[in-house]
């Protein structure tokens, strides 16, 4: 059976992730992730999701390396990997200074540092059950689990867009989780992986590609591309780096324009700007048969585990995962 996932942010509500997520494993679908921002705290939905299920592997996509410590990230971790029998993958990032410092409150900076040294950290204290750390942006003398573990190791998977962050995926991680690939994206990951892996004296292919495939399925084609344009066009306005990311795609002109009425505060407009070119390049819409052609050509070209991520917020938020869930399903 082909690998398939599915990640589940913001809309709908924390007890109805769980419920979506049982549903996902029913249907065949290899992992469930979730995110958080603003949608409830992840790792006890995951908890819930633990709890209901079997064989489903659940990951954080993404968990910022600023917004919790580094033991409490650890600790997070560790407690996801017993209570799932360990079916828990570790999803890392440094996430956006623009959510970082006004929503958290945290100063933001050296972001690759910072992911490196909570990944050390994570590590050592998987392995010998307590950890300390002497680093430029985490400091901490001494912590230790007073619970016994198994022993394994949790898989930690880090969210890279540019060559420093994805080699340095390549030198310590297990995987990378993309977002909003081209089916060129891979190839150039992987070269970056790769050249990461060959500086640690890692083997190639190390660390495995996923990526989060924004994800829009209906009947009505059109309709499916209209759902999209708000998401994208968010991206584009408020995340400086995926910005740049989309423009690097080929669409200099249309993410400058996107960000100039985005900017005036002008979200309808923005979503307008948002091209059928750009949403077809980037993410995964149109009719079931369509999207499962889309799929396939995202595994033929290197990605490895795709990760459907449909966008919903509001009323009906859940129905929108669960026919994304039902119309894609592996079996």
């Amino acid at each position: 059976m082909a690998r398939l996932a599915i990640a589940v942010s913001g809309g709908p509500k924390p007890a109805e992730i769980v419920s979506l997520l049982k549903l996902a494993e029913d249907l065949g679908y290899e992992s469930g992730w979730v995110a958080e921002g603003h949608g409830g705290d992840q790792f006890a939905v995951l908890a819930a999701v633990a709890a209901q299920t079997t064989t489903l592997k659940l990951g954080t996509a993404i968990s910022s390396v600023f917004v919790r410590t580094a033991p409490t990230i650890a600790m997070a971790a560790a407690t996801l990997d017993d209570l799932s029998d360990g079916r828990f993958i570790l999803g890392l990032g440094s996430s956006h200074k623009v959510q970082v410092e006004p929503e958290h409150g945290v100063v933001y900076g050296k972001p690759i540092t910072r992911t490196r040294e909570t990944v050390a950290f994570v590590r050592q204290l998987m392995a010998e059950g307590a950890a300390a750390i002497d680093g430029e942006t985490i400091k901490i003398e001494n912590f230790d689990l007073w619970f016994v573990r198994e022993g394994r190791q949790v898989p930690i998977y880090l969210a890279g867009l540019f060559p420093k962050m994805v080699e340095a995926t390549g030198e310590i991680a297990d995987g990378i989780i993309l977002t909003r690939s081209t089916l060129e994206t891979a190839a150039q990951i992987r070269a970056q992986l790769d050249a990461g892996a060959a500086q640690a004296g890692r083997p190639a292919g190390s660390a495995e590609i996923t990526s989060l495939l924004p994800t829009s399925v209906s009947d009505d084609r059109a309709a499916a591309f209209d759902r999209m344009r708000p998401g994208l066009a968010f991206y584009v306005g408020f995340f400086p780096r995926y910005r740049r990311l989309i423009a690097e795609h080929g669409f200099q002109d249309e993410t400058r324009r996107i960000d100039e009425a985005w900017q005036r505060d002008d979200r309808a407009a923005a979503a307008g700007l948002v091209t059928d070119a750009m949403i077809d390049a980037t993410g995964i819409a149109g009719t079931p048969a369509e999207c499962r052609e889309k799929i396939a050509a995202y595994r033929d070209s290197g990605i490895a585990l795709p990760i459907l991520s449909p966008f919903a917020r509001g009323p009906g938020a859940r129905e929108t995962f669960e026919y994304v869930i039902r119309s894609l399903a592996p079996r």
